[in-house]
């Protein structure tokens, strides 16, 4: 899911040409087909009229339709706003566009967060290596797909530091590695070397790179420090060379295992992988890590989506005490 589509090298749709043109601007490739989603949504709105015959009011009528009709959040709709501005302002070069339209009033959600008892009661539902997975995200702040691209490379033992790569807003991060998981994480990779020599045996071929890291090391899909620490139990083909490789777990697996491991705990919030990150945030604020700190380790761009973990922690017991009580 995380491998980019396969385009032309003269590309004739307007999709591909649209892809090709984000790939030359080194967008991520989430943010592509977040945007490629878009285009295609404001497209079909508007009966498949071709985007240069649009105007402003088509792009504005669109926008209002997300708010009033679909009911869509604030980030939803400015979401899908980024898409159309780099669509027509980048991608078309139509530098005078003007919006004016109604803003999406659906307010931000508080976000789902465990008490440090759930938490460590889902982890003790999980074994093997989703356990460790799950403990990453709780213990390192890591979003799924960020765990699962971890590569061997990236675990310091030494500093007790993991180091993120290309990150969400493809932002490479430091964050900080749980002692607790030293022994875990080598006993992984140990599996992770196994794994790798008996791939090499069999002529399968080297880890996924992304065009410029294999380019520039052209050796480096077979070197063990480039294996991913959560690699998938078979291998497959990779569509854009046709070469079999073993690429990390699919986060599907892993976001399932986490859901039963929440029913079994017997905990009813809706709770998902990315509920163990808010936890982590929530944990380090009610320790009394400052907000800089914290916006730093998780990888905000602003520190007002850090924010949003204050009211968390002010509805629990660093907040209002209650009469009752």
């Amino acid at each position: 899911m995380d491998v980019p589509k396969i385009i032309p090298a003269r590309p004739q749709r307007f999709t591909d040409q649209f892809r090709a043109f984000i790939r030359t601007r080194g967008l991520a490739y989430k943010t592509e087909k977040t945007y490629l989603e878009w285009v295609c949504q404001f497209i079909r709105f508007h009966k498949y009229k071709r985007p240069e015959e649009m105007k402003e009011a088509d792009i504005e009528a669109f926008l209002e339709h997300l708010a009033l009709e679909r009911g869509v959040s604030t980030n939803t709709q400015k979401t899908a706003m980024n898409a159309l501005v780099f669509l027509y302002r980048q991608f078309l070069q139509r530098e005078t566009l003007e919006l004016s339209f109604s803003y999406a009033k659906k307010p931000r959600k508080i976000p789902t967060v465990f008490s440090d008892q759930e938490a460590r009661a889902v982890l003790a539902h999980l074994s093997g290596q989703m356990k460790t997975i799950a403990q990453l995200m709780y213990g390192s702040g890591l979003r799924i797909s960020e765990c699962l691209r971890l590569r061997v490379k990236d675990i310091d033992f030494a500093m007790n530091t993991l180091l993120i790569r290309s990150g969400k807003g493809s932002k490479d991060r430091v964050t900080v590695l749980p002692k607790s998981l030293l022994n875990d994480l080598k006993v992984q990779i140990d599996f992770v070397a196994a794994l790798y020599q008996k791939d090499r045996l069999e002529g399968i071929g080297g880890v996924y790179l992304p065009d410029a890291l294999a380019r520039k090391y052209p050796r480096a899909e077979f070197e063990l420090g480039w294996q991913y620490v959560f690699p998938s139990r078979d291998t497959a083909i990779d569509p854009r060379s046709g070469i079999e490789r073993r690429h990390h777990m699919m986060d599907r697996s892993v976001q399932k295992a986490v859901k039963s491991a929440v029913r079994a705990a017997g905990i009813h919030k809706l709770a998902s992988c990315h509920t163990f990150r808010h936890s982590f945030a929530t944990r380090l604020l009610e320790n009394g890590y400052d907000l800089r700190t914290i916006q730093e380790i998780l990888g905000h761009s602003d520190v007002s989506t850090t924010e949003i973990y204050t009211h968390v922690v002010k509805q629990g017991s660093k907040g209002v005490r209650s009469p009752l009580d």
